[in-house]
């Protein structure tokens, strides 16, 4: 079981930056690969980023890729999301998810364990 926290969220203009950190309670957090998903209102979650259990494999959405960056410091048990450029259409609340197996992916439904999730929201 791996319970995940979000932190980090807040109110931003176009064009700031910022960093979401993800804590995981496990000490088996090494061995799970991560991700980082979104959800606007009145939209399906969407994928963001995902890193494998030890940072060697990113993957990510093609309209953060180039500006957001996710990272793992396994000693700490924690992941993170640096955004830079924000866009208004960033606006969402962010997710963290960990899942075992089956590598990096983009699949909401086969991420095992989600955080509650952080408020973004980036004005123009």
């Amino acid at each position: 079981q791996v319970q995940l926290v979000e932190s980090g969220g807040g109110l931003l203009q176009a064009g700031d930056s910022l960093r979401l950190s993800c804590a995981a309670s496990a000490r088996t957090f090494s061995t799970y690969n991560m991700g980082w998903f979104r959800q606007a209102p009145g939209k399906e979650r969407e994928f963001v980023a995902a890193i494998s259990w030890n940072g060697g494999t990113t993957v990510y959405a093609d309209s953060v890729k180039g500006r957001f960056t996710i990272s793992r410091d396994n000693p700490k048990n924690t992941m993170y999301l640096q955004m830079n450029s924000l866009k208004p259409e960033d606006t969402a609340v962010y997710y963290c998810a960990a899942k075992r197996f089956g590598g990096v992916g983009n699949v909401p439904n086969n991420y095992m364990y989600w955080g509650p999730g952080t408020q973004v929201t980036v004005s123009s």
